[in-house]
């Protein structure tokens, strides 16, 4: 992965490449930003640019033997930690899901947690970091380097991280063994533990700028110029939702779906029907119930804002079948149910996430909706 494969983020790019140049490089780093912004994109060329041999001016060369070891992801001075679920043998580590994520990165490194998630197959069980994953982090880093200056250990979604794997890393992370540098990934990094954050620089990754995401999206997809800004604009600087707009991606389409019956049953008040539509949504992973909650929430959004702006498209962020629904069901959404609304799906996402009786919780949601959606 070189800086020039990264979409956007010259600012970002250019204060990282002067950090080497300058030898200014803090031993760890937290590479924190918004959704479909690149950081972890960010993350893999910045160590690859450390730790490249023949560097291009502001770029690795991409052809040295350490890059070509980087660009497939097996250079063995490069760590990854990630989340991962119990296989319910041996001890939970990201080394067991290695290959699945090499070929996952390797596809695209803008995705979330969810498609991440998707690829090893989770069910009823949310990735975590585990506290067994400490262990395998300091006896990789008390090693010496085997080809390269740097030992490079990038942990994505640190806020995933089991508390006590935090705690057995704060000392690292303080004191580390020469030449190791740690990058930690992160897009909620008000959840990582505060004796983490404060050992590390803060690096703060913005959206992607609206041009950039235009021109890739124009490249990759053969679009035309006029639709390739609509989607720029409507996608808010997150490359991964401007990629999901032209895609329609399956996980969209089916929580467009369930959102979609569980607002037709609760207007109808078909109570038995609603019943049935809680079972279903309990039978999902707990990952996938939450990706539910998420879009629904994002939905409520903007069809409250079409609501009150009426032909102001400029501020609803809907294309294709979600523009078709809401043309139809925006009206239904107002100053008097909005903020009910807005605070059942919230509250539902919180006990969900505390891993609640998915059963109860989204019965208990579809009644709720019921008396506020009419």
């Amino acid at each position: 992965m070189k800086f020039s494969d990264i979409i956007g983020q010259d600012e970002i790019i250019n204060k990282l490449t002067r950090s080497v140049k300058e030898e200014r490089v803090s031993h760890a780093q937290i590479f924190a930003g918004p959704q479909g912004c690149g950081k972890l994109a960010l993350a893999i060329a910045f160590a690859q640019f450390i730790s490249c041999e023949n560097r291009q001016g502001d770029d690795s060369c991409g052809t040295c033997p350490s890059c070509i070891k980087y660009g497939k992801l097996i250079h063995p001075d490069l760590h990854f930690v990630f989340p991962v679920i119990n296989k319910g043998s041996g001890e939970t580590v990201s080394d067991n899901f290695i290959s699945e994520w090499r070929a996952f990165v390797n596809k695209s490194p803008y995705f979330n947690l969810n498609q991440w998630l998707a690829e090893i197959g989770v069910k009823n069980q949310q990735g975590l970091i585990y506290a067994s994953e400490a262990g395998e982090i300091i006896k990789k880093l008390s090693l010496k380097t085997y080809e390269s200056d740097f030992k490079v250990m990038i942990i994505w979604m640190p806020e995933r991280m089991h508390p006590a794997t935090a705690n057995k890393l704060l000392k690292m992370i303080e004191e580390p063994p020469d030449k190791t540098l740690f990058l930690l990934v992160s897009e909620e990094p008000d959840m990582i533990l505060p004796t983490i954050m404060s050992r590390c620089q803060f690096v703060r990754i913005p959206s992607i700028d609206h041009d950039a995401i235009s021109n890739q999206i124009m490249k990759v997809y053969n679009l035309e110029e006029r639709k390739a800004g609509m989607i720029a604009r409507l996608s808010q600087g997150n490359y991964l939702r401007a990629t999901e707009f032209i895609e329609e991606n399956e996980s969209r389409i089916v929580n467009l779906t369930s959102f979609i019956e569980l607002m037709r049953l609760a207007y109808k008040r078909d109570i038995p029907s609603l019943a049935e539509w809680s079972e279903e949504m309990a039978t999902k992973g707990r990952e996938a119930q939450k990706g539910f909650l998420s879009y629904s929430l994002s939905q409520l959004r903007e069809n409250y804002i079409l609501n009150i702006a009426g032909n102001n498209n400029d501020l609803v962020l809907l294309e294709g079948r979600e523009a078709e629904f809401a043309k139809k069901f925006n009206s239904f959404i107002n100053n008097k149910n909005i903020a009910g609304l807005n605070d059942e799906f919230s509250k539902a996402y919180s006990h969900i996430a505390a891993n609640g009786n998915p059963r109860i919780i989204f019965l208990d949601l579809a009644l709720k909706v019921t008396g506020l959606i009419r």
